[in-house]
């Protein structure tokens, strides 16, 4: 590896270009729109030995005991903790500038590389990957969380991954995951009776309350078409016209009516969410969600973000400019000849999502009917 042609640009932009994309990560503009919901669901969370561990610990709330004066107090059974574990993986990608790329931008600097109002675009073609190798990053994160939260194991296998293929699996209590009593693909079927005999039944023995409901939308447009649902809707909002004249109910419009019951009181978030994945040259969509899986939490934080450094970050090489963005992710500019001239942008970061107390998550899968 090599020193930068452009090490002085670098030296100037390079950690501004970075805290720039971390700030417009969420933003609204572009792609930049897309938003990650494992920033959301998971707190970040530094790994001094490099492993991941999801913790359940199966505390049920038992009642104390009135005792008499000067008596030894009673002693309760203590309940089991599971755990899961695993060493936290390296991921990363790479992009590079070729020689074609690079002799313009040589033509623009020498030419224009004093004219501030070529600056930005000068800027621009220098650090045109940065933003991607660190967003490809967040979303492998997003999509491992996705899948991870929806069927409680997270699968990267090498028909996907350019590398070795991983399993993280979180442990979901078989206990704790149900099935439904009709498709709820069929309008006969009664969704919010299955929610009530099942999930919240079993969360309200475990002493647990069901506060947020995640599914995706094939499954909400079920959901919502079905007579049951309908009808509580309407009923909801004080609808009185035919069954055929009930207004459609959105997700807000359907959260407003649940949480206003007392038999409900959660709200419903939609999953819609792609992620392109990239093999030898060969770009993929996968819908990391699995459809039909309906998931209750007792809050929206779910776990950790497991992270821990790399060790060229203990060891970084004299020729390679770096910066580190969101703590976790090693963002590094080099130049190397292979075969030909190529300036490379990569990033690298160990680091995957865990959920955990995972007895205090449920799953309804509604493409399967109870026996």
């Amino acid at each position: 590896m090599d020193k930068s042609l452009f090490i002085n640009w670098i030296n100037k932009y390079f950690q501004g270009i970075v805290t720039r994309v971390l700030e417009t990560i969420n933003g609204k503009e572009g792609e930049a729109a897309l938003t990650y919901l494992f920033r959301e669901m998971l707190v970040k969370q530094y790994s001094v030995t490099g492993k991941w561990e999801s913790l359940s610990s199966l505390n049920t709330r038992v009642s104390a005991d009135y005792v008499a004066m000067d008596s030894s107090l009673p002693l309760k059974r203590r309940d089991s903790i599971k755990k899961a574990t695993g060493d936290i993986v390296k991921s990363g990608m790479e992009l590079w500038l070729n020689e074609t790329q690079l002799s313009e931008l040589d033509a623009l600097i020498a030419q224009f590389g004093n004219d501030p109002n070529m600056r930005a675009d000068i800027i621009a073609r220098l650090f045109q990957d940065a933003p991607r190798v660190i967003s490809g990053i967040y979303e492998l994160l997003e999509k491992s969380f996705l899948e991870g939260l929806s069927t409680g194991v997270t699968v990267i296998d090498d028909s996907e991954n350019t590398g070795t293929g991983i399993r993280m699996d979180y442990g979901y209590l078989s206990e704790n995951k149900f099935a439904v009593a009709a498709l709820w693909s069929n309008p006969a079927a009664k969704p919010l009776t299955d929610i009530r005999t099942t999930v919240l039944n079993k969360a309200r023995a475990d002493g647990n309350t069901i506060t947020n409901v995640y599914m995706d939308d094939v499954t909400f447009d079920n959901f919502a078409k079905t007579e049951e649902v309908k009808n509580f809707y309407a009923f909801s909002v004080g609808f009185v016209g035919g069954a055929a004249n009930i207004p459609p109910a959105t997700v807000e419009r359907m959260n407003a009516a649940l949480r206003a019951d007392n038999r409900y009181r959660f709200q419903i978030a939609i999953i819609d969410r792609k992620v392109i994945n990239e093999k030898n040259g060969v770009r993929t969509t996968v819908t990391p969600w699995e459809e039909g899986k309906v998931i209750f939490t007792t809050s929206p934080q779910v776990g950790a973000l497991a992270w821990t450094r790399l060790a060229e970050q203990n060891h970084p090489l004299p020729n390679v400019a770096y910066q580190t963005a969101d703590d976790f992710i090693l963002v590094s500019m080099f130049r190397e000849n292979r075969p030909s001239l190529k300036e490379f942008t990569t990033s690298q970061a160990r680091v995957v999502p865990v959920i955990s107390n995972v007895d205090k998550i449920y799953q309804l899968d509604v493409k399967v009917v109870a026996a």
